[in-house]
């Protein structure tokens, strides 16, 4: 058997990449499926069904990736080789629809899992792919605007594949059983090939309504999640002798080994401050359900973590003072509140004042026990018990 395709029956190579795509894809399909079902199903602080539930989907990204990668390498050896021919391409009908077949799974296998691949990447979230370059992709930013979409795209596209692979098998026995050709026996190992008829279907206006068909749900993807997810304002502006102009309060947490970001899109900052003395007190108000925490915001929200529809709001006082580390070293020393639970803490901070304008840049470390957060999920490997908090603004002096 040689390597490359001839008129009448395919190379080792072009096998090789059908039947590795076609593990691979028939492996990740009902990983994901089954792993889904089993989220859907979990029970608060069951961390060993999570566990698995984590592994399933990390398992199904990693084949997903893997199935990307070969499917361009097969998409690539076939454009620079010969297609053998159809041994019924003069039965217009059925060589039409199953040219169409083939120009529609060429599209699924890349976008498929290159949907589910942007998913990922556009979220922070448990199930990290298995593999050591890393969970984002060139321009593609972490952002609702960008993983909603290619969700939808993911999930429609993946019935599109499941259809054409069981109209791909459906012909490819009916060769096999019906016509008793050498259709399927060409794809196997061996020397096997099929004389093709000489009238031929041609290829243009399959590949052209494949095509139109992927645009479209592309096209519904994009316009499907548009409006979902509304930014919300990232600070909104408190009391006090200096008012809060922009700022960010971010949270990152390690889920199963992978870093978890996430930010709070609601609070107000009340800042009472004298540069003279370099004391004063802040009072900071957090909407926590206002919290994004990539994949699982939802779960976040649940009444074994931050339990949003009882604890609405989380307080921050604090009295300011110079710390000794530098001109510009801050912290704000003081009680946080939190799910019910009052924790003292120390926000140490770079403050840089440039005429009325204050800029702001801090971060401490919280341990989630401290706050009854995820109090069942007991095993570090699983979800850290360190909570890095950053906060960064800028404020302008009340006139």
């Amino acid at each position: 058997m040689t390597a490359r395709n001839t008129a009448t029956r395919y190379g080792a190579v072009a096998k090789t990449f059908h039947w590795l795509t076609a593990l691979l894809i028939l492996t990740a399909i009902p990983l994901g499926l089954i792993a889904g079902d089993m989220a859907h199903d979990l029970s608060p602080g069951d961390s060993a069904a999570l566990a698995r539930v984590a592994m399933l989907f990390s398992l199904h990204k990693t084949l997903g990736v893997a199935a990307f990668l070969a499917a361009l390498l097969r998409i690539l050896w076939a454009v620079a080789q010969p297609r053998p021919g159809l041994p019924n391409g003069d039965r217009r009908a059925e060589a039409f629809l199953a040219a169409l077949i083939h120009w529609a799974l060429y599209g699924a296998l890349v976008i498929v899992p290159l949907s589910g691949w942007v998913h990922h990447a556009a979220q922070t979230g448990f199930a990290p792919i298995w593999w050591p370059f890393g969970q984002t992709l060139p321009f593609v930013p972490q952002s609702a605007a960008w993983a909603d979409p290619a969700g939808a795209v993911h999930w429609l596209s993946t019935k599109i594949l499941i259809g054409a692979i069981l109209l791909h098998v459906a012909g490819a026995l009916k060769h096999h059983l019906i016509d008793r050709d050498d259709t399927l026996r060409r794809m196997l190992p061996g020397r096997a090939g099929a004389a093709p008829s000489p009238e031929q279907p041609g290829h243009v206006l399959p590949a052209a309504l494949a095509a139109a068909v992927w645009i479209g749900i592309l096209g519904w993807g994009v316009a499907g999640t548009a409006g979902e997810a509304p930014e919300r304002a990232a600070v909104t502006q408190g009391g006090g002798d200096w008012l809060v102009q922009e700022g960010q309060l971010a949270i990152t947490v390690q889920q199963f080994g992978s870093a978890v970001q996430g930010q709070f899109g609601e609070w107000q900052a009340d800042i009472a401050f004298d540069p003279e003395t370099g004391t004063g007190n802040v009072s900071v108000a957090i909407a926590i359900p206002s919290l994004t925490l990539g994949s699982v915001t939802e779960q976040a929200m649940a009444p074994d973590y931050f339990d949003a529809a009882t604890h609405e709001t989380a307080r921050f006082q604090a009295e300011i003072a110079r710390s000794g580390e530098g001109a510009q070293g801050y912290a704000a020393t003081g009680t946080l509140t939190l799910k019910g639970a009052t924790v003292p803490v120390t926000l140490p901070f770079d403050l840089d004042i440039a005429g009325e304008v204050a800029t702001m840049t801090g971060g401490l470390t919280l341990d989630r026990r401290d706050f009854g957060i995820g109090a069942q999920m007991t095993d570090a490997g699983q979800l850290g018990f360190a909570v890095d908090v950053s906060v960064s603004l800028s404020a302008a002096r009340a006139e």
